[in-house]
C-alpha cells in the first residue's frame, strides 16, 4: 500500500508543465504506480483548462493567420535519422521493473558509494545536467545524516527505509527540504533502490560524506 504521495504544489506544477526535468521524472515515476495521484493530477489539469477558457481573448497580429498557413505549407526540414543506441542501465533485482518514465534515460553502472551502498547517475537527453540518481543500499545500512540546501525528491522503487520520521516502502514518495534533517536506514529483507532528484546540494553532517557527495554531484 502506498502511504506517502507528492504534495499538491508538486502536482500543480506538474499539471502546469513548470517542473524541471529531474523532479518531473521522479513525480512521473510515482504516478505510474499510484492511481490516487493520477486522479488528483487529472483534476488539476481540468481546473487549469477551465481557468484558461475563462481568460479574456488576446488580439492577434494581422499577419498571424498568414504566418501560420505559411508554416503549414513549408517543406519539412531534412534531418538525419538519429542513431539508435541501446540504453545503458545497471542491473536490477529480479521482479523489479524499470519505470516507464525513465525509458529515454541512460544510466551509469552501479558505482561504489560506501560499504553496502552503490549509486548510478541517470542521464536525461532533455537536460543532461539534471541531478537524477539511483541509490541502491543494502539491508541494515544507512546514509549519513544530512539535510538539504534546496529540495530532494525520492521515489522508492524497491525495498523500504525508515528515516526517523516514518517508514517509506516501494511506491512511496518523499519530498525533503532544508527543514528536514534525517538519516535513511534500509529495513531488513533486501536492498532498497530509490530514484532521487537533487536540487541544490545534500548537506551531510560528516566531512567524509560531504566530500563523497561533492565528488558525485550530490
Amino acid at each position: 500500500m502506498i502511504r506517502h504521495h507528492p504534495p499538491d504544489d508538486l502536482l500543480l506544477s506538474m499539471a502546469a508543465g513548470t517542473l524541471s526535468a529531474g523532479p518531473e521524472l521522479v513525480v512521473a515515476s510515482h504516478l505510474e504506480t499510484c492511481a490516487d495521484c493520477r486522479g488528483r493530477l487529472h483534476s488539476l489539469e481540468i481546473a487549469g483548462g477551465v481557468m484558461l477558457e475563462a481568460l479574456p481573448p488576446e488580439t492577434l497580429s494581422s499577419q498571424a493567420l498568414a504566418k501560420t498557413l505559411a508554416a503549414i505549407d513549408a517543406p519539412p526540414l531534412r534531418t538525419r535519422a538519429p542513431d539508435v543506441v541501446p540504453r545503458a542501465r545497471p542491473p536490477l533485482p529480479p521482479g523489479m521493473a524499470w519505470p516507464r518514465a525513465l525509458e529515454a534515460c541512460s544510466a551509469t553502472p552501479w558505482r561504489w558509494l560506501g560499504p553496502g551502498m552503490r549509486w548510478s547517475r541517470l542521464v536525461l537527453p532533455a537536460d543532461p545536467k539534471a541531478k537524477l540518481f539511483l541509490l541502491r543500499i543494502g539491508a541494515g545500512m544507512s546514509l549519513a545524516p544530512h539535510t538539504h540546501s534546496d529540495c530532494e525528491l525520492t521515489q522508492v522503487l524497491h525495498g523500504a527505509f525508515h528515516d526517523g520520521r516514518d517508514l517509506f516502502g516501494a511506491g512511496d514518495f518523499d519530498a525533503a527540504d532544508d527543514t528536514v534533517h534525517h538519516q535513511p536506514m534500509v529495513q531488513d529483507g533486501g536492498d532498497c533502490i530509490c530514484l532521487a532528484s537533487v536540487e541544490g546540494r545534500m548537506r551531510f553532517d560528516g566531512r567524509l560524506a560531504r566530500t563523497l557527495a561533492a565528488l558525485i554531484g550530490m
